[in-house]
């Protein structure tokens, strides 16, 4: 009736053997008022108590002995032998917008994502996305990463983009690398990588809004203009900081809103210090 796969059936079935937390008091109540005596009682519960606990585990032996169901690919590409000298991998919501300019200056531009549903998705607004894992090198070689003049990774993922870049810059060294970073973790993580661009995905959009905030409550256009310059400098030193010393370095280039801290302890003493040794005058 709901069209579920095997697999999800089965998980759904697994769920529902097992008894609830309503059965204790069902079972008291049944005992309470003599329909179940009290060994009957012990004994229901018992097994409501076995099955709770046997559920998850069952949930862990399907998962891992069934077969997790594959994406059906009916009409849709799977990369292989592309030419483009732009290949974009990942072609969600940063992707799309990141091919227009690309699109709109004529460069043949090929795409490559793994989620079957948004590469049917972007067939119906004009866009031709090959089926494509860009953490697989082989696909990767299949998507003509080697032949293209630049690969853009545009995937939302933090650990896949960091996989991918990897990949390429060991494998096509000469390629230019662009890449789209979930967190300043990610980015710098990219730079490690040895990416030749990275940016934040809301760091500028970010800056747009806070300078569009400022505006609308009357600063000048100019001095809002200087004072996202002075956040641009002060990141920029704050990642070069970072890269040599952590991600936890280069706060002194942040401004928050408290003013300076001052350290106190974490719990207040019950009674004032005393010192162990009284301390004897000097002759």
């Amino acid at each position: 009736i709901l069209k579920s796969g095997h697999r999800e059936a089965l998980e759904r079935a697994v769920f529902m053997a097992q008894g609830g937390e309503f059965a204790f008091v069902l079972y008291s109540s049944a005992a309470a008022v003599g329909i179940i005596d009290g060994q009957a009682n012990a004994t229901l519960t018992a097994i409501v108590i076995i099955s709770m606990v046997l559920t998850p585990l069952a949930i862990l032996a399907l998962r891992y002995l069934t077969p997790r169901d594959e994406q059906s690919l009916d009409g849709v590409d799977i990369a292989e032998g592309l030419t483009g000298s732009v290949l974009i991998i990942g072609f969600g919501r940063f992707g799309q917008i990141a091919s227009q300019p690309l699109l709109l200056r004529g460069l043949d531009v090929s795409i490559i994502d793994n989620e079957v549903e948004m590469i049917q998705a972007a067939a119906n607004f004009g866009f031709k996305v090959y089926y494509g894992d860009g953490t697989r090198l082989d696909i990767l070689h299949a998507a003509g990463a080697g032949r293209a003049h630049a690969v853009l990774i545009c995937v939302d993922k933090p650990d896949a983009a960091v996989r991918i870049a990897q990949l390429i810059k060991a494998e096509f060294p000469l390629v230019t690398i662009l890449a789209r970073a979930y967190d300043r973790g990610t980015a710098l993580q990219l730079i490690r990588a040895g990416v030749d661009y990275q940016l934040r995905e809301t760091f500028e959009s970010a800056l747009v809004f806070g300078g569009s905030a400022l505006e609308a409550l009357g600063v000048d256009p100019e001095e809002v203009a200087e004072v996202i310059e002075d956040v641009r400098r002060r990141d920029t030193a704050r990642f070069e900081t970072q890269l040599a010393e952590g991600i936890r370095a280069g706060q002194r280039f942040l401004k928050g809103n408290i003013g300076t801290p001052i350290p106190t302890p974490l719990t207040q003493p019950r009674r004032a210090g005393r010192a162990l040794n009284q301390e004897q005058p000097l002759c």
